[in-house]
Order: structure tokens, then C-alpha cells, then sequence
């Protein structure tokens, strides 16, 4: 059954909220390597994914909700930081949060769009499924280059955890055998093109 506009906007607020305070507690006190998926961005895009999956169909109002939620998400990890860890309130209003809202944004269309998509048919639907696993797969790539520096040998464990959620979520997401299959062989191009992204932003 499908969730009326209310129930969705109510799910994208409450959701933000939840997913920022509780992302910094997950950081904050859950042990090594665990805690990485916390301070992780395909942990945040796969929410979003998740908000487009629930809300079905129409992928407007997917996509405005998975914006919403990450975008209310950023003041709400900030306000986690400064109530526990006694962060200086001023960082809600900072330019490196705005711009954390305004990716929050962008991620929140393309991966709501994708939740509805992963519910569809044909070629929508293997993208769909294929994006949460492409996130990670591709923060996989960027933890095996860190972890390529024999000081932080470590994060192999990222690696392997960020890739076998990866092809958890197809599994989870994907309805046969084939579609599975295509989703994961999508997800391969998918996670360069998102991480050649990445190191864009950052250069």
C-alpha cells in the first residue's frame, strides 16, 4: 500500500533527524571498524534510497522526501556533536555544512529517484537496484587506496565490509537471479563514474 504525501514528509523529517543524531552516537561509541559506517557516505545515500523505496510510486515526491531527510539530517549530526562532544553551535551554519545540505540535495534526488526505480521494471529497475551497491563499492575503492599506506593496513576491513553490503543490498533489493546479476555488473561502471565524481569535488 502506498504512504499518503502526509506519512512521507512526516517519515522524511523524523528520518533526517534521526539518521544525523544517531550517524554521530554510531561514530561516537560503536568500536572499530563498525564505526565507519557511520562516518559514511554510502550509508547515508543507501537511507535515501531506502526513503524512495518505501514511498513507491512517483518519483517526485521520492526524490523531495530522500532531499529532505538528508538535508535535515546535516543540522541534526551537528547538534548530536555539540550536545555530546560540546561542538561550538556555529558549525549549523557553516559553509562546509551548507554544502553538506546542498549534496544532500543532489544525492537525496538521484537516490530517491533510484529507490522508486528499484520497485520498476526493465532497465529502471536494474539501475535501481544497482545504485546502493555501486555507493559502496565505490567507498570501498577509496578506503583500498588509504589502505594501500602501510600505516593504516586497517581499513581492509572497510574495504571488505563496504563491498560485502554492497552486494548484500542487490541480493535484498533485486527479485531473481538475473536481475541480481545485471544489477551487480551495472553497479561495477556505476561506482567509477561516482568515485572519478569524488575525486573531482576533491581536487
Amino acid at each position: 500500500m502506498r504512504p499518503d504525501d502526509r506519512l512521507v514528509a512526516l517519515v522524511a523529517v523524523v528520518g533526517g533527524f534521526l539518521l544525523g543524531s544517531l550517524d554521530f552516537v554510531w561514530i561516537k561509541f560503536v568500536p572499530y571498524p563498525f564505526a565507519e559506517l557511520g562516518n559514511s557516505t554510502a550509508t547515508w545515500a543507501v537511507a535515501a534510497f531506502a526513503v524512495g523505496w518505501w514511498a513507491r510510486a512517483g518519483w517526485r515526491r521520492a526524490a523531495l522526501a530522500a532531499a529532505v531527510l538528508l538535508v535535515v539530517a546535516v543540522p541534526s549530526y551537528d547538534l548530536a556533536a555539540t550536545l555530546i562532544q560540546g561542538d561550538d553551535l556555529a558549525i549549523l551554519w557553516l559553509p562546509a555544512s551548507l554544502l553538506w545540505m546542498f549534496l544532500g540535495v543532489l544525492a537525496g534526488v538521484v537516490f530517491g529517484v533510484g529507490g522508486t526505480w528499484a520497485r520498476s521494471t526493465g532497465w529502471q529497475r536494474i539501475v535501481g537496484t544497482a545504485l546502493p551497491a555501486a555507493v559502496f563499492f565505490e567507498e570501498a575503492a577509496r578506503y583500498a587506496e588509504t589502505a594501500a599506506d602501510p600505516y593504516r593496513t586497517g581499513l581492509w576491513w572497510n574495504v571488505a565490509i563496504d563491498a560485502a553490503l554492497g552486494v548484500l543490498l542487490v541480493v535484498l533489493v533485486g527479485r531473481t537471479h538475473r536481475q541480481r546479476a545485471l544489477a551487480l555488473a551495472v553497479a561495477v561502471p556505476v561506482a567509477v563514474v561516482i568515485y572519478l565524481g569524488f575525486a573531482v569535488a576533491a581536487g
